[in-house]
């Protein structure tokens, strides 16, 4: 039975008697498919958390890029950042997660683009293929939730 996902994102500070916080909810219907996971990344390993494909029986493990609408990867390690790339067919995009902060995406389906310039084109968006993980020296823990419908 289908399950409405509720992502509430809330930041809460008081400035000089001025409450500058902020709450935020994401509802999203029709999840059948929740996939929830702390992975145990290596030290000085990279470490392919979570692939996409056109349907779930492509390749092993793969989740249908189609069908995915949510996706929260959270650096769990309380002093070490961690290093994600997200991969398409032909670019990728890499970010430092400094620890305890959460990357949120919506769908992998035209998902992505690289460009080697500072004048961002918006066009050609390519499917995410695959979430990679550098712990650089530490091993780190990361949590993967994503939703499907």
């Amino acid at each position: 039975m289908a399950g409405t996902l509720k992502v509430k994102i809330e930041e809460e500070i008081v400035l000089n008697n001025q409450n500058y916080g902020s709450k935020r909810t994401l509802s999203i219907a029709s999840v059948t498919e929740i996939y929830k996971r702390i992975v145990n990344v290596p030290a000085d390993g990279d470490t392919t958390i979570a692939t996409f494909a056109a349907a779930v029986s492509t390749s092993d493990g793969a989740f249908d890029v189609n069908d995915v609408r949510y996706i929260r990867l959270t650096n769990l390690d309380s002093s070490n950042s961690i290093n994600v790339a997200m991969v398409g067919a032909s670019d990728n995009a890499q970010f430092v997660v400094p620890a305890g902060v959460s990357l949120m995406f919506g769908t992998p389906d035209d998902f992505m683009l690289g460009e080697a310039d500072t004048s961002p084109a918006f066009s050609s968006f390519e499917d995410l293929a695959s979430i990679i993980v550098d712990s650089s020296s530490n091993a780190v823990d990361v949590e993967l939730f994503i939703a499907s419908v």
